[in-house]
């Protein structure tokens, strides 16, 4: 059974191994990307589309978790982890496979199997897909502990002279070709940081992404208006632009 397939994981030699051992275990397996992170598995998964997507939990700046969060309901979801309570409760419930490091190969042979299994049946994925991410989510975080060292300050360029942009008055980022619009309470100014790059250093409980160019402050949201195609539009308070959410970010505002 010919399929396609994404593999995510910050580590090359484990990306290589997957791949090699998926190659024998199904050869009709197509790898149609591979990402270091879950920002660029979301990327790549929203470009290639593929049928069947491989995740290491544990990734730098946006991990397996929060990436299969954006991925949920259009794709097969595999875990690939060093620890098996994160994926077992999914598991149980249908929701997703997993493979724990160091996998072994009649493992992956068992998850091929169930894989082809689910391709060839209607799409359905359960409806307490979300919420165990959500706890997988949490007990991740429990365990590292909250991460620590969020940006404070953005450093600008306003005119001849460099500014220091309390982050807390940030209203919302946008890329802007090769560099990024930084929109705050006192203006606008452009930086030479990328969206990726900020993504990772802001706050998440404040900050989130709603498009791979945008990034918006939860603070100044008033309203989010659903669109076509599993899209929408953030409205902020006492500004009239509207910011896009593409429908890999929707998720983040299915409780607003």
């Amino acid at each position: 059974m010919s399929a396609t397939a994404l593999i995510a994981d910050d580590e090359p030699l484990l990306r290589e191994r997957l791949r090699s051992v998926l190659a024998r275990a199904w050869p009709e397996l197509t790898v149609v990307a591979e990402a270091r992170n879950g920002r660029e598995a979301v990327e790549l998964f929203d470009e290639h589309a593929p049928q069947v997507v491989f995740l290491d939990v544990h990734m730098p700046g946006m991990n397996g978790i929060e990436a299969a969060r954006a991925i949920a309901r259009r794709a097969q979801l595999v875990f690939v982890t060093a620890y098996e309570q994160y994926a077992v409760q999914a598991f149980e419930q249908g929701a997703i496979d997993y493979l724990v490091k160091p996998f072994e190969e009649a493992r992956l042979v068992d998850t091929v199997q169930r894989l082809k299994q689910r391709l060839l049946q209607p799409a359905a994925a359960s409806p307490a897909l979300d919420s165990v991410l959500e706890g997988l989510q949490a007990e991740l975080q429990r365990r590292l502990g909250a991460p620590s060292g969020h940006l404070q300050w953005i450093k600008a360029s306003v005119g001849p002279s460099v500014r220091l942009i309390p982050v807390d008055q940030v209203v919302y980022l946008k890329a802007d070709e090769k560099y990024t619009l930084v929109v705050w309470e006192g203006g606008e100014a452009l930086i030479r940081k990328t969206i990726r790059e900020l993504a990772d250093e802001l706050d998440p409980s404040r900050f989130v992404q709603t498009h791979r160019s945008v990034i918006v402050n939860l603070h100044h949201v008033v309203q989010v208006t659903r669109g076509a195609n599993e899209t929408a539009e953030v409205h902020l308070k006492g500004r009239r632009e509207m910011l896009p959410v593409s429908r890999s970010y929707l998720h983040l505002f299915r409780q607003m």
